[in-house]
C-alpha cells in the first residue's frame, strides 16, 4: 500500500471546482455592477431582465468547468446546454438576482450545483455583494464562509409555531401570475410572524439553511434557480419538498425547518389549491 495523502473524492473534487469557479465569475460580476444597466434585455416579460454581465458570467463559468473536466454537461440560465459522458452535469445560474444586481441591493448570486447521474452533489452559492459563500457536500452538511471568518455549519431553525414563523417567497414575472401569488400572500401573512421578499432564489433557500428564515417557498423555479440553495437547505436539515407528496420544485419548491413543516405544508395546499 502506497503513502501520502488519498486523493479526494468525486463530491468534494466538484465542490472545490464549484468554489473556485463561482469566486472568479463573482470578481466579473461586480466590476460590471456599476454599468450593469448599459446593456439590459428582457426575456419572459418586461420585468424579466438579463444584462451583459450575466451572459458574460456564463460564459465564464461554462469555460472554466470545461477546461477542468470536458466531458461533463451542462445547464445554464442564459443558454448554455451540453450532454454530457461523464455523468456530471452542472447547473449553473450566472447571476440569480438579476433585477437586485441592476439596482445595488446586496443579495445577487453566482449560483453552481454538480449533479451526478441527475442528483445534486455538490453546490455552492455566493454572495457577490457579501462575499458570503454558502457550501454543500451530499451527506456532509452545509457551510457558510463569510469573508474573515472560520467556515460555520449551518442547522437552519426551530420555531416553535406557525404563527412565529418568517416566511421568505418569491413571485413569477407573469402579471396574472404575480396576481394570484399576491393573493395568496394575503391569506397567508395572518397566519405567520411575517413575510420577507429578497428577489433571490438562491439566497432565500441559503437563508432558511442559515436560520435567517424560517421557511421558503416559491412557484416554478428553473433547476438553475434551486440546485445549489436547496442541497445547502437540505444538507441544513430542512424539509426540501413540494406539495402533497410531489418532488421538489414541481411546481412547488419549500424548503422549512422540521418543527413546523407538517402546518406550513397544510396550509400552503389549502392556499394553493
Amino acid at each position: 500500500m502506497t503513502s501520502g495523502a488519498a486523493a479526494p473524492d468525486l463530491p468534494t473534487e466538484l465542490l472545490e471546482l464549484a468554489r473556485a469557479t463561482a469566486e472568479e465569475a463573482a470578481l466579473l460580476v461586480g466590476a460590471g455592477r456599476g454599468t450593469a444597466a448599459d446593456q439590459v434585455d428582457t426575456k419572459s416579460s418586461p420585468v424579466d431582465v438579463v444584462t451583459a454581465v450575466d451572459t458574460a458570467s456564463e460564459a465564464l463559468i461554462v469555460r472554466r468547468l470545461l477546461e477542468a473536466r470536458p466531458d461533463d454537461g451542462v445547464l445554464g440560465e442564459e443558454g448554455a446546454a451540453r450532454e454530457g459522458t461523464s455523468g456530471v452535469r452542472w447547473v449553473v445560474d450566472p447571476i440569480d438576482g438579476t433585477v437586485n444586481f441592476l439596482y445595488g441591493l446586496p443579495a445577487y448570486a453566482v449560483s453552481i450545483a454538480a449533479e451526478v447521474d441527475g442528483r445534486a452533489v455538490a453546490g455552492v452559492v455566493l454572495n457577490v455583494a457579501t462575499g458570503e459563500l454558502f457550501t454543500a457536500v451530499r451527506g456532509r452538511g452545509a457551510w457558510l464562509t463569510a469573508p474573515g471568518a472560520a467556515a460555520m455549519q449551518l442547522h437552519g431553525s426551530a420555531p416553535v409555531s406557525l404563527e412565529q414563523t418568517l416566511v421568505a417567497t418569491g413571485f413569477g414575472y407573469r402579471v396574472e401570475q404575480r396576481r394570484a401569488q399576491g393573493g395568496v400572500v394575503a391569506r397567508l401573512l395572518p397566519e405567520v410572524r411575517d413575510i420577507r421578499r429578497a428577489g433571490c432564489a438562491s439566497l432565500d433557500l441559503c437563508s432558511a439553511a442559515a436560520g435567517r428564515v424560517d421557511a421558503y417557498y416559491e412557484l416554478d423555479l428553473k433547476p438553475w434557480d434551486h440546485a445549489a440553495g436547496a442541497l445547502v437547505a437540505e444538507e441544513a436539515g430542512l424539509v426540501v419538498t413540494g406539495l402533497g407528496g410531489r418532488p421538489f420544485a414541481e411546481p412547488m419548491a419549500v424548503a422549512v425547518a422540521p418543527t413546523v413543516a407538517d402546518e406550513l405544508l397544510e396550509l400552503l395546499a389549502e392556499l394553493h389549491a
